[in-house]
């Protein structure tokens, strides 16, 4: 189970710095997307990736472990295989991170224990961005906030 909506509104709320594990550089993949939008949004993104050395204008890492302390990671958001997560939660927990945080369709059972058994807050089978954008009034249409969560088309749009 993953954590509650308070639980998550607290996390966004409050920690404001996301080591994004698998954060690639090519704006078209959703992780890129996701933590543009969170840069954009005031937190400060770093990137987890051994295959870059620079994306959205900060220096990548090749693991969590190889992020200065000083840094202050509070958030590591996994973008990866759910076979990849128990291994993220293990770094997670020995940089002191505060929450591990998987991404949609990254459920991993064994990585939620670790993080857990760590002292880390869990968010499982979620989008920050997503959740972000729910919770604290990100979404919008054409640029324009809306502060509105509805399935329901606006009578403006319908042609």
């Amino acid at each position: 189970m993953s954590a509650d909506i308070e639980t998550i509104r607290g996390i966004l709320v409050e920690r404001k710095v996301i080591a994004v594990v698998g954060l690639s550089a090519n704006w078209w993949r959703p992780s890129f997307f996701a933590a543009k939008y969170m840069q954009d949004h005031g937190y400060r993104i770093i990137p987890v990736n051994p295959n870059y050395e620079e994306i959205l204008g900060e220096t990548c890492y090749p693991s969590l472990e190889d992020i200065p302390k000083d840094v202050g990671v509070e958030i590591v958001d996994v973008f990866q295989k759910p076979e990849a997560a128990p291994a993220a939660a293990k770094s997670a927990v020995a940089i002191g991170a505060k929450v591990l945080w998987l991404q949609i369709g990254v459920i991993n059972e064994e990585a939620k224990a670790i993080a857990e058994e760590g002292g880390l807050e869990v968010v499982v089978d979620r989008c920050v961005k997503i959740e972000h954008g729910r919770l604290l009034g990100g979404l919008n249409l054409f640029g324009v906030t809306t502060k509105v969560i509805s399935a329901k088309r606006p009578r403006w749009l319908v042609y």
